[in-house]
């Protein structure tokens, strides 16, 4: 089972849409996948029309009173389930922390029992430095971490691979992408061509500011579903491309 986590330490980025996207493109492929809604905005959870409310909340799911399989949830797209957000996650890390047995290693503990189920785990997480993006970091085996032109994003990614770095043993891949790019505007212009050019990390794939991505949330649906032709669904398949599971 491989798992991926859309993260970055700042909102507004492009997570949601990046995991709703990505998930529905491993489900097209073949392989079963999971989409566990972390945010208790619940966006990804509306994008698959599914009710963001888990019975017992992160409570249930954290103490084991609830399994992740008995939240699950089937989508409307064959071979995808969502684990849907609930509000109560916004407390999450104090349920970890209460946690006797490595707390930051718990999320890992809770997906591993879905390994012979699902062949491909997508995470879309709140945007924060915590002990729920602490425990992402040490379950995903990549961090898929958009990533907007802008100087300060740039000390995001350089604080999330620095962070990284120090893990002792299993440390994930990071693969970040730059995402909701303005071509018209020349600092986006300088720094895609910079940090693509320059950082290894850096996909060469960009997803660029458009309106088609925009009406996910008026169609609920990916946008490799409902213009699967367009400039945005193809860069969301070029992404794909570079991250897939080996065959």
């Amino acid at each position: 089972m491989k798992i991926y986590a859309t993260y970055n330490i700042k909102g507004g980025v492009g997570k949601t849409t990046a995991a709703v996207n990505l998930a529905f493109l491993s489900a097209a492929d073949g392989y079963r996948t999971l989409l566990w809604d972390l945010d208790p905005q619940g966006a990804a959870s509306f994008l698959f029309r599914i009710k963001p409310k888990v019975k017992g909340g992160g409570k249930a799911l954290i103490r084991g009173t609830k399994t992740l399989d008995e939240a699950i949830k089937g989508t409307d797209f064959d071979s995808l389930d969502l684990l849907p957000a609930d509000f109560t996650y916004r407390n999450m890390d104090l349920l970890l922390g209460g946690q006797d047995a490595k707390p930051t290693r718990q999320i890992a503990r809770l997906l591993a029992p879905l390994a012979s189920e699902y062949d491909v785990v997508f995470m879309d997480c709140p945007p924060s430095i915590s002990l729920v993006s602490e425990n992402v970091l040490h379950a995903a085996d990549i961090l898929v971490v958009p990533l907007i032109p802008t100087t300060l994003s740039v000390r995001t990614l350089d604080q999330l691979t620095e962070f990284v770095a120090g893990f002792d043993g299993r440390r994930p891949e990071v693969v970040a992408f730059l995402s909701m790019v303005d071509r018209r505007k020349r600092l986006h212009q300088e720094l895609t061509k910079t940090l693509t050019t320059e950082r290894p990390v850096v996909s060469p794939t960009v997803i660029p500011a458009l309106s088609m991505i925009e009406r996910m949330s008026v169609e609920r649906a990916p946008v490799t579903v409902f213009a699967p032709r367009s400039q945005a669904a193809h860069a969301y398949r070029a992404l794909w491309s570079e991250i897939r599971p080996d065959p």
